[in-house]
């Protein structure tokens, strides 16, 4: 019984090691402009996102859209120069010729409910400028400039589901009918960590744009 509590002590020691390295990456950048009862609003400054629109139910569109962003910047890009080498990789083929650049992965997964559609998205690191990123192989993602913007953000912990989402969203929804806070837009959901990440230390957030 005793090994058997030390093996699992140990197996969720490693699952968390694995659950913290796999979340250091680049995360977006904003200011806590106002700290609410449940919730806070903050200010995120003009940055570039890749994103892309499929259908579906929201497990089956996280799933599509990731794949498809993601394709992109692990390497489904395309760009004529020569590029330095960064983390995670650059890979080339020979002066003047096309290349592959995989692009760093950044946090959080950003899926907004547009329609019976939803967009999933990605921001991309800071490092890049629209003139800079190179250009995706696959015409369903598109390189987008999203302005400087206010959004009000509950934040959760442990495993999403549309269930939990839903429910979050309209707890959102209803402390902002109580705080009298005026939002436009569908409510989002952002994803900070990797599937395989613990429930304990996953970071989960649903926000939607509040108007000035």
């Amino acid at each position: 019984m005793i090994k058997i509590f030390i093996a699992l002590v140990i197996l969720i020691g490693l699952w968390s090691i694995l659950g913290f390295f796999s979340s250091r990456v680049e995360q977006a950048d904003y200011t806590v402009i106002k700290k609410m009862k449940g919730y806070e609003i903050r200010e995120y400054p003009a940055h570039i996102i890749a994103q892309t629109t499929v259908k579906g139910s929201y497990g089956e569109s996280m799933n599509n859209g990731f794949r498809i962003v993601a394709g992109y910047i692990f390497g489904g890009n395309t760009k004529k120069e020569s590029i330095a080498m960064t983390a995670p990789v650059v890979s080339q083929s020979g002066k003047g010729e096309k290349i592959s650049e995989s692009i760093a992965m950044t946090a959080p997964v950003v899926v907004t409910a547009e329609g019976e559609s939803q967009i999933i998205s990605f921001g991309m690191p800071r490092s890049y400028t629209l003139e800079t990123l190179p250009t995706p192989n696959d015409p369903r993602v598109k390189i987008v400039m999203i302005p400087t913007k206010k959004y009000a953000v509950l934040q959760f912990s442990g495993y999403r589901s549309d269930a939990r989402v839903k429910k979050m969203q309209e707890k959102l929804a209803s402390s902002l009918v109580r705080d009298g806070v005026s939002t436009e837009g569908s409510t989002a959901y952002a994803g900070y960590n990797a599937p395989w990440t613990p429930p304990w230390m996953n970071r989960n957030e649903v926000l939607v744009e509040v108007i000035n």
